[in-house]
């Protein structure tokens, strides 16, 4: 039987799909590597500044209160569970995406989400300072959020960050 066009074409068009799949996974797996993305499965805080940018946060937080007890993870993401990986998951995409683009704003600034899960931190290791004033527990029709009083707790002063204080309706959004 002869060779028909379809059947001689058939390996080239294999040789070249696999050395643009390898192109691709070389690439991609560099660049994991140069990222060091593995540091980003852990709970140091040093993977927190792989990123230039989150340099001031770093040297901030190990001059603040809670450096001795609490590291990154433990405000910025929930407990444990599901939820701690998808939290994880959706800031480093967005974290990627941000520092590769350079489309992120300066000084850094909390998201919505993760504001209200640095608040459910705050408020589950202090359970006990604050329960009449967490929502829900002892009658509090609305809570304060924890940062409007204590800014400087996770990363010092405010300034130190490269902001100033934008005032209640800045950081309550």
């Amino acid at each position: 039987m002869g060779e028909t066009s379809a059947t001689k074409h058939f390996p080239r068009a294999w040789l070249l799909l696999a050395l643009m799949a390898g192109g691709a996974l070389g690439l991609g797996g560099y660049t994991f590597h140069y990222a060091e993305g593995t540091s980003y499965l852990s709970t140091d805080p040093k993977a927190c500044v792989n990123c230039h940018i989150m340099r001031p946060q770093y040297d901030s937080w190990q001059k603040a209160s809670h450096h001795i007890s609490a590291g990154c993870v433990d405000c910025h993401l929930p407990a444990s569970g599901i939820e701690k990986w998808i939290a994880k998951a959706d800031n480093g995409y967005r974290h990627s995406k941000a520092f590769t683009f350079q489309d992120f704003p300066e000084p850094i600034r909390i998201t919505p989400g993760n504001a209200e899960i640095l608040q459910n931190n705050c408020v589950r290791c202090h359970s006990d300072l604050v329960h009449e004033l967490a929502p829900g527990v002892g009658g509090a029709q609305e809570a304060v959020s924890c940062v409007h009083c204590h800014s400087s707790v996770g990363h010092g002063v405010r300034a130190g960050l490269g902001g100033r204080d934008l005032g209640i309706e800045a950081e309550m959004r």
